[in-house]
């Protein structure tokens, strides 16, 4: 059995799960530049899931894009975190609905015996910061992808 490749998802809709640090850094490398309205973060305290709605950039397809000279795709995507346990957010006004925010990483700190922090850092020196029991994050993509409304790769310069 080889590893997955970004060319083997072709059109497919991502349906990836994370229980672990290494796992998380895959989901991260594909939500960064996802962009999302503020109104999209959502804690369900009785479930203890924090789920975000993105439109994200298809990085896995970047490199097929600029190969057949095809526009860059987005797609929106589902982001749940099960498990949590108390949720903050710092660096923007929750109340703002027209806010829009963009994804730069998620990172996660382990505490003691399985427990940990999820951190969601934002643009603009935002972050969301989750406090789980156990690390356990999904990412599903729920549309089939559309152009990019800038038709750019982001960037940071």
């Amino acid at each position: 059995m080889t590893d997955a490749r970004f060319q083997d998802g072709g059109e497919a809709p991502l349906r990836l799960v994370a229980q672990d640090a290494e796992d998380l850094k895959v989901i991260s490398t594909l939500i960064q530049d996802a962009v999302l309205p503020v109104t999209e973060l959502k804690y369900d305290p009785k479930r203890h899931r924090f789920a975000l709605l993105l439109n994200r950039f298809r990085w896995e397809d970047r490199v097929e894009a600029e190969r057949v000279g095809r526009a860059y795709e987005r797609v929106r995507s589902v982001l749940v975190v099960e498990d949590v346990r108390k949720v903050q957010s710092m660096g923007f006004d929750r109340s703002d609905a027209d806010l829009v925010l963009s994804v730069l990483a998620i990172e996660f700190t382990p505490g003691e015996d399985g427990t940990g922090r999820l951190t969601l850092t934002l643009a603009g020196d935002g972050a969301v910061a989750l406090d789980v029991e156990a690390l356990e994050v999904r990412l599903d993509d729920v549309t089939r992808p559309y152009r990019a409304p800038s038709g750019k790769v982001p960037s940071h310069e």
